[in-house]
């Protein structure tokens, strides 16, 4: 959605295990090398542990990916199984045919899977057991894997083993009842969360994999992204993620500390105040007490036991003037008013009440319950257009827009967009009321539904050797721009000139500037050369000739 807005190739903070992504830091590279020198060198058995998100199923897939060619891996992700589920699933990874009489037996099963490392050891390739989220391994199924570090040479082990999982996997294998396995053990390593500076880094570096040329994280927003994560890399990524939405809706290049907040607000459905705003308060509420302090001294001195209290008097009555309201009109929302406002107003939110509300505006009729909303546009001489956006491609459009909120509870909200101005949006809502843009967006990820009135329907792209009415009208609309008239009947054919006119009325609104007009060009126009009887966001966005 936002990868064309920040010239990125790829979602940088997409929460798959990559590879690619990879950030090591000093830990993570430790526990890298000696997990691959455990694969290619060694043997035995390993251990890995991080808390939920630091990393540890990355770097197994990391870990994979550099496996050299001797090396025959089985992976279990999910080890909640029984002991003979679990053998037989180790066979099933190296590609062992099992015979249906050994499916129940542990004894047939060991020794088929010991009969085929040994001979992948005579071959010279080595076995590696890797199992994820090892902590949930039965201590039967524990017991188990003890009894395979047992399948040897006289030199060597035949099966590495690596178990990786939660800190609860460093609980388990510490039990008194397990001491034999945990001797057995000869790498211990544990993924701690990024520190500041690793934090930093670990954004960069996921931009710059994904395309970034600049930084797209300032750094405030980059020290809020490591307080409210706390340096867990799996957190990371959510938020950044959602503050490159949250950017994007704004029309913003550069994610703030504000927007790192917000985005937070909405992962953890909770409110995140500014790192300095406790000191602050408390500051404040220190100034209060010494300022209260020295007038309770001067009002009452102590060392005065007869002095007698002031009279109260009463305070003048206010001469500010409260600014009138049209019965219509509602004052700006406070924030985080508006998810209750469009849960109490839920029933004038649906389909039918949205799209009369945007007919209305146009001057046209909606009947509800009937033919789809689109097709009566259609009949009417308007055309819809749905599309995933932000604040800025409104802006472009420049024509009210039904919103798609989401009110926080996880109810949907249909919602007209009657005017947007550069800090305040104008929605019907029980009337109009104001919002601010940075509250509306917390509801807001991009998916809007807009009228609009073409030259002729259905619209198709305008190009070079094309002629006829829509062509004549892109001409007369590019002419009118520009405040221009022309005397001689207007050509209705699609030259070199006129495609070079399309180009820089592209490049002025930060359209794709390839010189055909395609809906969103016309769409950009219609707005900008729009009559006084046509519904804008914005009067002010509109270009006429004079």
């Amino acid at each position: 959605m936002y990868l064309s807005f920040f010239g990125l190739s790829e979602k940088p903070f997409a929460i798959t295990p990559d590879p690619r992504y990879l950030y090591l830091s000093e830990r993570h590279a430790e526990a890298l090398a000696h997990l691959l020198y455990g694969i290619t060198e060694a043997g035995g058995f390993m251990q890995l542990t991080g808390e939920v998100g630091t990393g540890k199923t990355t770097i197994v897939r990391s870990l994979l990916a550099q496996t050299p060619k001797n090396a025959e891996i089985a992976l279990i992700l999910n080890p909640k199984m029984t002991a003979p589920e679990f053998l037989l699933t180790i066979c099933e990874e190296l590609g062992i045919g099992v015979p249906d009489s050994a499916l129940e037996s542990r004894k047939d099963l060991v020794d088929i899977l010991n009969q085929y490392l040994l001979r992948a050891y005579g071959a010279g390739r080595r076995a590696v057991l890797v199992v994820d989220e090892a902590q949930n391994l039965s201590p039967d199924v524990l017991e188990q894997v003890r009894l395979l570090t047992n399948l040897e040479t006289n030199t060597q082990k035949l099966l590495q083993i690596i178990l990786i999982g939660q800190p609860e996997l460093r609980e388990l294998l510490s039990r008194n009842e397990l001491r034999q396995l945990a001797q057995r053990i000869t790498g211990r390593y544990h993924l701690s969360p990024l520190s500041r500076e690793e934090a930093a880094a670990y954004v960069r570096h996921r931009l710059r994999v994904a395309g970034a040329t600049s930084d797209l994280f300032g750094a405030g927003a980059l020290r809020e992204v490591f307080r409210l994560s706390q340096g867990v890399p799996r957190v990371i990524n959510v938020i950044c993620d959602r503050a490159l939405l949250a950017a994007y809706t704004l029309d913003q290049h550069r994610v703030s500390a504000a927007l790192v907040r917000q985005a937070a607000t909405e992962v953890f459905g909770r409110r995140f105040t500014p790192a300095w705003l406790p000191w602050a308060a408390i500051a404040g509420l220190a100034v209060v007490l010494c300022g209260g302090t020295l007038a309770l001294w001067q009002t009452h001195p102590w060392t005065h036991r007869g002095a007698v209290a002031p009279v109260s008097r009463a305070a003048p009555p206010s001469t500010a003037a409260t600014a009138p309201l049209t019965p219509a009109s509602h004052p700006a929302t406070p924030p985080a008013a508006l998810g209750a406002l469009l849960r109490a107003h839920a029933a004038q939110t649906d389909t039918d009440s949205a799209f009369r509300t945007l007919f209305d505006l146009w001057g046209a009729k909606y009947q509800p319950s009937t033919v789809d909303p689109c097709t009566q546009a259609s009949q009417q001489g308007l055309e819809c257009v749905s599309e995933r956006g932000s604040f800025g491609q409104l802006r472009l459009y420049n024509h009210p827009a039904i919103l798609l909120l989401n009110d926080g509870q996880g109810a949907s909200h249909q919602v007209v967009l009657r005017s947007l101005g550069q800090e305040q949006a104008q929605l019907e809502l029980d009337g109009t009321r104001s919002v601010g843009i940075g509250e509306l967006s917390r509801y807001w990820l991009g998916d809007f539904v807009m009228l609009w009135r073409p030259a002729k329907s259905p619209v198709l792209p305008l190009s070079v050797g094309m002629r006829g009415e829509p062509v004549r009208w892109l001409r007369e609309s590019l002419l009118r721009l520009r405040g221009e008239t022309s005397t001689e009947p207007v050509s209705d054919v699609f030259d070199a000139e006129l495609s070079a006119q399309v180009r820089e009325f592209q490049r002025q609104r930060q359209l794709t500037v390839d010189g055909i007009a395609g809906v969103q060009t016309q769409i950009a126009l219609a707005g900008a050369v729009a009559g006084p009887n046509v519904p804008l966001l914005s009067a002010a966005d509109t270009h006429h000739g004079g």
